[in-house]
């Protein structure tokens, strides 16, 4: 069982924000929750997934992690406006442990041992490679990644290859963000940058800007915890694009326009067959203002699968019955007055992106430095034909 207060001196300020407005609403009460061990879906969205635990858990091995352990083991530079101590007094902001560009290779390095001690290989790059991967002790998702700040201070997620991949990850990530933003989501900036011939992406963070007369950190919240779902990867109840752009309209200060975005990025992904749409990868943005937008795109990359006829999305993107997360044009539209569309308005707008990402991917592999193999590797997911197809295949 999880307890959460707000304490009275926070409620009494003029600046006081709900921290999740849905869950955790600005009262003066004690809010329980037994879903993900205790952990409320607000601080838990703030804690490292698979390969920021991996960093923890090379400094005291053997020893056994529950989240709370997580959460307070990670750096000050984990998402969103939290920051998290012991005690009531406020932690310090503290953003030089962030890597510079200068130490990219350094980190680089310390990532692929890592990897390497993980399939017992030992440690045959670096001697010391928990002080180089120490600002990775923040990051969410599980590809190995770590923090920099640049010389404008600016902070970016760098994502490193990792050795179970089956394509060159940064030229796809950069690659799919600038196709998505010619098809009108709002994406992060990003950038290739190459060390000793590997491709690293960095995306800039768009949760936080550090500024010498005073850093924005932006509250984070994802689907899977607007959704109130359980963390399983096998249970995919409720996961769900419709009953998130229900979800929208309750917390987002330009509702509709935001539903409109969350059904682009549906198409999208079904377009270039991101099938790892899942709730942690959509996020909504709040102020100290108490208002909530839906954040910039993120986690984009092709998928594995190689069927012709039968793709399917994370989460419910239609209403088919018994087909609702079907990569398929009619199941799309089928469920467009959910993101305030109407169908042919939908069908319209689908058309236009298909039109966009046919004649462009190409492109966008390239300007990201990709070759014609990088885009042969990557083909399949393209407008995948079973995308067009007007009833539901054969199971």
């Amino acid at each position: 069982m999880g307890r959460f207060v707000y304490g009275r001196t926070y409620l009494n300020r003029p600046d006081a924000a709900a921290i999740d407005p849905i869950n955790l609403p600005l009262k003066d009460t004690e809010f329980t929750t037994t879903k993900v061990g205790g952990m409320f879906g607000a601080l838990r969205d703030t804690v490292p997934d698979a390969w920021g635990r991996m960093v923890i858990e090379r400094r005291d091995r053997g020893r056994g992690y529950n989240e709370l352990d997580y959460l307070l083991g990670s750096s000050d530079l984990r998402v969103g406006a939290l920051s998290y101590g012991p005690g009531q007094e406020v932690p310090t902001l503290d953003y030089s442990s962030a890597h510079s560009l200068q130490d990219l290779e350094a980190a680089s390095n310390a990532a692929e041992a890592l990897e390497g001690e993980i399939e017992g290989e030992g440690n045959p790059l670096l001697a010391d490679i928990d002080r180089a991967l120490a600002p990775s002790s923040a990051m969410g998702g599980a590809r190995p990644k770590t923090v920099v700040m640049d010389g404008d201070d600016q902070l970016w997620v760098a994502k490193f290859p990792s050795r179970g991949d089956r394509w060159n990850n940064a030229i796809m990530e950069a690659a799919y963000l600038s196709l998505a933003g010619e098809c009108g989501i709002a994406v992060p900036e990003t950038r290739i940058v190459e060390l000793r011939r590997k491709k690293i992406v960095l995306v800039r963070r768009f949760d936080q800007e550090p500024g010498n007369d005073g850093s924005i950190r932006r509250l984070f919240l994802s689907a899977h915890t607007l959704l109130g779902l359980e963390e399983s990867v096998t249970d995919r109840r409720g996961w769900s694009y419709t009953d998130l752009a229900h979800l929208l309209r309750r917390i987002s200060s330009t509702p509709g326009e935001d539903a409109r975005e969350l059904f682009r990025r549906m198409v999208f992904n079904a377009l270039v067959s991101n099938t790892d749409d899942h709730p942690r990868n959509h996020a909504m943005l709040g102020t100290a203002t108490g208002t909530w937008r839906l954040s910039p795109v993120f986690d984009l990359v092709p998928s594995i699968g190689r069927s012709l006829d039968d793709r399917n999305l994370a989460m419910t993107c239609g209403v088919t019955p018994g087909r609702e997360r079907w990569a398929n044009r009619l199941n799309l539209v089928s469920g467009a007055q959910h993101f305030d569309l109407g169908a042919e308005e939908a069908d319209t707008l689908i058309t236009g992106m298909k039109e966009i990402v046919l004649g462009r991917w190409e492109d966008h592999v390239r300007i990201h430095g990709g070759t014609a193999q990088d885009g042969r590797n990557i083909a399949h997911a393209i407008a995948y034909p079973g995308f067009e197809y007007d009833t539901v295949p054969d199971s």
